[in-house]
């Protein structure tokens, strides 16, 4: 049995982390520098964001490695260091794991390539493939339990991005989720409906949603899934509500007890794995926790 499912079995519904580029940001990441940098330059403060997650109750943490992909480091001049950065990323995650003694499991976490595939774009299927699996080969080298994708919008980026984890390892754990902020839909026009076909033939341990407009969005994208795959393990990672610029910074509308209703609703919806994306702390993610522990409870 593989780790995810072994987790899953034992704990019915897991509790994942929040933000991690909100986080560094409070911890003086500049806007537009490379979060991945900072697991070399930084490593006590990234590893800081993990443990605040974990003492919080999340089971299962992703590496700082959402831009970690040479497509994306090639925007910084850093795409000769990806495995470099990617192997510190999930070390930082375990180190924090370790630390704290929970147990949690470390996700190796990809992020999408900031470009098209053709013929939108220029970046072709197989480059997609090949780019991501080398990233993937250096998140398994770091000791990654799990591969999660996210914050895909396109279908065949996501099957790329698969392909090139498969490419690497036929066994790893993958989970793939999409962000559906476009009215209900992806960027590029996917609906949930259409993800869960689209991705019927591939492996995948879990799919889901990430990111986008809020909690709301997110419980509808959860209904709309598991409308289509009821025997699927559903994803619910929302953003701790809309983003508004306020002051000379981005904040979030949703505060930590608006987050645990959302927590309790993605998990009557059918949920298993329920984090936070965008503008969440542990004390959103604690909040969560605890609601979804006092769920569980009255379950019994």
């Amino acid at each position: 049995m593989n780790p995810l499912h072994d987790l899953l079995d034992r704990s019915g519904v897991i509790l994942a982390d929040g933000a991690m580029g909100t986080m560094l940001m409070d911890l003086g990441l500049e806007f537009g520098a490379s979060p991945e940098m900072w697991n070399v330059e930084r490593p006590e403060r990234v590893r800081s964001v993990h443990r605040g997650y974990l003492e919080a109750g999340a089971r299962l943490v992703l590496s700082n490695t959402f831009g970690g992909s040479r497509f994306r480091l090639a925007l910084h001049d850093l795409q000769d260091r990806m495995a470099e950065l990617n192997q510190a990323g999930v070390e930082l995650a375990r180190q924090a794991v370790d630390e704290v003694g929970s147990g949690a499991l470390v996700a190796g976490d990809i992020g999408p390539s900031g470009e098209l595939l053709e013929p939108y774009g220029n970046l072709t299927y197989t480059e997609a493939v090949a780019g991501f699996g080398d990233q993937a080969r250096a998140l398994i080298q770091g000791g990654a339990d799990v591969i999660w994708i996210e914050t895909i919008s396109a279908l065949d980026e996501m099957r790329a991005a698969f392909e090139g984890v498969r490419s690497v390892s036929p066994e790893i754990p993958v989970i793939a989720t999409m962000t559906f902020d476009t009215h209900g839909r992806t960027m590029m026009g996917v609906s949930p409906e259409e993800a869960v076909r689209g991705w019927a033939d591939l492996d995948l341990a879990a799919i889901g949603g990430n990111c986008g407009n809020g909690p709301d969005e997110i419980l509808t994208v959860i209904d709309k899934m598991r409308s289509v795959a009821p025997e699927k393990v559903l994803v619910a990672k929302s953003n701790a509500g809309i983003p508004q610029w306020l002051n000379g910074k981005t904040t979030y509308d949703a505060g930590p007890e608006e987050m645990a209703r959302y927590a309790v609703q993605a998990a009557e919806a059918g949920a298993r794995i329920i984090g936070a994306c965008c503008g969440s702390t542990p004390a959103h993610l604690a909040k969560m926790g605890s609601a979804l522990g006092e769920r569980m409870a009255r379950r019994k």
